[in-house]
């Protein structure tokens, strides 16, 4: 671990505190992962400075009615669909892949509350989700060695050494994208996407050759046919079913991202990241003694905590404390990472500290992370079977330890790229390369996350109903 020399020049652009009292940039000093140094320490402190100024993307209000709803779910009276990009470009900030990303979650999250009868929580790792941890700091291409890419929060993607350096202009570049990210989404779920009301129209043709595609198509009648009962009874009323609620997230890994946006509100007591409802701690950042802990610790959002091998339950017990040291409901979502082969060995355990320990906690499951590999053409992919099969086990283990696994934390997009095998359609490794798009992790594309929500409705009926 390294200690990283840029946060002492921003010390003085916080308020003035109390050595011992905890503020946005109190994670000065200590050792700090994933976050490779801006050798332009002038142009770090400047953009900091300006993105301080800046007006928040979200509202405290809205972080509290996260946490609210979270709470319900670690209760067992909502269900969360957490999903999004694997790392959101700057680029992608377009219309299209906007619409695409609401249309999948909202369509997912139709099929869930059909399905479970149970309502959904949304939220999008969208509008932040700029930045990624890397296994490695450098990677060698054509003879010359660079940094590593760790998303367009940090630096470029394009591979050379100039345009791999850190650039704080970034920094400021990554919140006018957000913004303009969530000004769209915002419009959309307020004013009514219509069309998305309408199961009609849902592109399930990939279903047909499917064992399952007569339940879809049963269940896109029942859809259809109660909205039009909605509408016919209640014409004046109806248009509460285009508005939806829809929360943003991402990894609070750029840590001064992340502070420049850290701020007390007025009447309320304590500090809210305003960049995003909620942050999550990914398994590489978790150092008890770290800076992504110490920052974390300060702030009221909801907070993630990615948990999978390499796991050490005493730490991860610890972390919870350190963070919620209050056991605040709605506080905590544990997001498991475990792997297909893994899971039954760590998961079971687990549970039952958490629970001995009286942490109420949102329990979530990542089955995307745990579950990477190589073909022999060196594209990294995800099969459809491990993903869901870490899901079924998961909820198993959920069941037999008295439990609820609160939600899912899926890496998807709306788009029909060919990033994970399996699914309906069967895309095998050869057919990779024809929309292999991600510049990080493989996602499952429009056709593959309708399946899953399908799927994951009828494991959450094996263990609830």
């Amino acid at each position: 671990m390294s200690i990283n020399p840029q946060t002492a020049n921003l010390i003085h652009a916080t308020e003035v505190l109390e050595a011992n009292e905890w503020h946005p940039l109190s994670w000065n000093g200590k050792p700090i992962q994933q976050l490779p140094p801006y050798p332009n320490t002038e142009a770090l402190q400047e953009a900091y400075n300006r993105l301080r100024a800046l007006p928040p993307l979200i509202t405290s209000w809205e972080v509290e009615a996260l946490k609210e709803k979270l709470a319900l779910v670690s209760e067992g009276k909502l269900f969360l669909l957490h999903g999004g990009d694997c790392a959101e470009t700057f680029d992608a900030c377009k219309a299209p892949k906007i619409v695409n990303m609401l249309k999948v979650l909202l369509q997912m999250s139709f099929i869930l509350v059909h399905e479970m009868g149970t309502p959904v929580l949304r939220i999008g790792r969208i509008a932040g989700q700029y930045a990624k941890p890397r296994s490695k700091d450098f990677e060698v291409v054509n003879g010359e060695e660079m940094l590593n890419y760790r998303g367009d929060l940090i630096n470029s993607f394009v591979p050379n050494k100039d345009a791999r350096t850190p650039d704080p202009q970034r920094l400021i570049t990554a919140y006018e994208k957000a913004a303009l990210t969530l000004n769209f989404l915002r419009a959309l779920s307020d004013e009514g996407f219509s069309d998305l009301q309408h199961p009609e129209q849902w592109e399930l043709d990939f279903m047909k050759n499917n064992e399952f595609y007569k339940d879809y198509e049963a269940m896109v009648s029942s859809i259809n046919k109660a909205i039009h009962f909605m509408e016919t009874i209640t014409p004046n009323t109806i248009n509460t079913l285009h508005k939806v609620d829809l929360y943003t997230s991402h990894e609070a890994l750029n840590l001064y991202y992340e502070a420049a946006q850290t701020k007390q509100v007025p009447r309320k007591s304590g500090w809210f990241n305003l960049s995003g409802h909620l942050v999550w701690l990914g398994n590489r950042t978790k150092q008890l003694d770290g800076a992504h802990v110490e920052y974390l610790s300060g702030i009221n959002n909801p907070i993630g905590i990615k948990a999978g091998p390499p796991f050490d339950l005493e730490d991860t017990l610890d972390l919870i404390d350190r963070l919620n040291p209050a056991r605040e409901a709605g506080k905590i979502v544990i997001i498991t990472r475990m792997g297909v082969d893994s899971v039954q060995k760590y998961l079971p355990a687990f549970i039952r500290a958490v629970k001995q320990e009286g942490h109420r906690v949102v329990w979530s499951c990542d089955p995307m992370h745990g579950n990477t590999f190589a073909t022999d053409n060196n594209v990294k992919t995800r099969r459809f079977n491990d993903i869901l099969e870490e899901i079924k086990t998961t909820f198993a283990i959920h069941r037999a330890e008295g439990s609820y696994l609160g939600g899912v934390h899926l890496e998807m997009t709306g788009d029909n790229v060919t990033e994970c095998v399996g699914g309906a359609n069967g895309l095998n490794e050869n057919g990779l390369e024809r929309n292999y798009e991600t510049y990080c992790d493989p996602r499952l594309n429009y056709e593959q996350s309708l399946e899953m929500a399908f799927l994951v409705a009828r494991e959450w009926n094996k263990s609830y109903r």
